[in-house]
């Protein structure tokens, strides 16, 4: 799987000769990420202080990051408190305050831009006050359930029904006193999503964050659409079929008559040329850029509260619904996105991913510290503001765009040689 990129391993061969020592690295995955550091000609460490580089589970950071002290070089893939936006439920306490302080400060444009969430309750805690919405709507409404700290698709039903809620809270020996019962979120389901084939599907969009303060944000411009296995409805009957409903590989893969070698996804690139060829490149665009706004937006309501920390960065792996508006919905923001490849493409993808993160964030000083517009496969979307695009471009975000990334990196490391020798000049 690594020969598609060997290409990349001699152009970087010629390109770290005078680097300062071996890059060391730690990490807690032996996937698609320790390909990269090794295809890179990292070294690997056991320890888990001494290290230049650590990729490593949310679990690893709770339990340790309190108690260490890195040095100035050192870099690590989580923030502190990463949660606030991919817990489930710490995102739709921020995305609703970030709403509701800016219509207190009557900017009241810039609160309408966080309609991207649905309706969303904490469980067991908000249980008197959804019992209150669920009654205003009609019935038969669908709603959906949710465990806030489970991934995979994990723990999760569909109910019209609140009789439906009464077997779950017995089933979990449920008491709204009970701080031992698990915590859920409860939401109106989308149920008008935009569908390909009469199949639901949903994004997996990827962004980087380099620094909270100020907020620096890079958008990869590959990604992939994830589709159920089987024609979209929502009869009483199917509600349990998280084969219809659910969209996560992990569901579909355990579906009867799942296709390994070809898998659930489809690239991108593609989805959007079918889009531009279905509703025009207009309609299209707009969408695209939403959904980079939705993830600047979703980004600046927890700037605030993270714990900043120059040796952090974070790459969120953003889950989006498109409905049949047209109109982009947060479903969750994931924290350790799968790197996993479960086809040739998916491993092509998540390794250029993971190989232009550490490109962006430069261990190895080959940029001499800029903050670059474009890197390989990464623009650069807000930069303690939004970052415009090029007014010669027909289009408004480069999301979903031809991504040639081997192309742009050679180009980057030439225009860093050029500034380079200029500087040596000078001086």
């Amino acid at each position: 799987l690594l020969q598609p990129f060997a290409h990349l391993r001699a152009m970087r061969r010629s390109s770290q000769s005078g680097s300062q020592g071996t890059i060391r690295f730690r990490t807690t995955f032996h996937n698609t990420i320790y390909d990269v550091y090794r295809a890179r000609g990292w070294r690997e460490t056991d320890s888990d202080t001494d290290w230049d580089v650590a990729w490593v589970d949310t679990g690893w950071i709770r339990e340790n990051f309190d108690n260490m002290h890195l040095e100035e070089h050192q870099r690590i893939n989580h923030f502190r408190n990463h949660y606030e936006l991919t817990r489930k439920d710490c995102m739709n306490k921020n995305l609703k305050r970030m709403q509701r302080t800016l219509q207190r400060e009557d900017r009241h444009d810039e609160a309408k831009k966080y309609d991207f969430f649905p309706n969303t309750y904490v469980l067991p805690v908000d249980y008197g006050l959804f019992v209150e919405e669920f009654k205003h709507h009609q019935a038969g409404a669908i709603w959906i359930m949710k465990p806030i700290a489970k991934a995979q698709g994990k723990g999760i039903f569909l109910f019209n029904k609140l009789s439906q809620i009464n077997e779950w809270k017995k089933d979990h020996r449920w008491k709204p006193d009970n701080p031992q019962a698990e915590t859920y979120v409860v939401q109106r389901y989308l149920e008008n999503p935009l569908l390909i084939g009469g199949k639901k599907f949903d994004l997996r969009i990827y962004a980087l964050v380099t620094s909270f303060m100020p907020l620096i944000v890079y958008l990869y411009r590959s990604g992939f659409a994830r589709f159920s296995s089987f024609r979209y409805n929502t009869n009483q009957k199917n509600l349990g079929d998280n084969y219809v409903h659910l969209t996560n590989v992990a569901v579909q893969k355990t579906g009867p008559g799942y296709d390994a070698g070809a898998g659930c996804k489809w690239p991108l690139r593609s989805l959007k040329l079918y889009l531009i060829g279905k509703f025009g490149v207009q309609a299209t665009d707009r969408l695209f850029f939403e959904i980079q706004e939705l993830v600047i937006n979703s980004l600046l309501a927890v700037q605030k509260i993270m714990i900043h920390d120059k040796h952090c960065f974070e790459m969120y792996g953003y889950d989006i619904l498109i409905d049949e508006n047209l109109k982009p919905w947060i479903i969750e923001v994931n924290s350790s996105p799968s790197l996993t490849a479960d086809t040739p493409q998916d491993y092509e993808l998540k390794f250029g991913l993971l190989d232009d993160l550490y490109t962006v964030i430069d261990v190895e000083n080959k940029l001499g510290g800029n903050v670059e517009e474009c890197v390989g496969g990464y623009d650069l979307i807000y930069s303690n503001g939004p970052v415009k695009m090029d007014k010669q471009s027909c289009y408004t975000t480069r999301l979903g765009c031809f991504d040639d990334r081997v192309r742009q990196l050679k180009k980057l490391h030439k225009a860093h040689a050029k500034r380079s020798a200029a500087a040596a000049t000078a001086h």
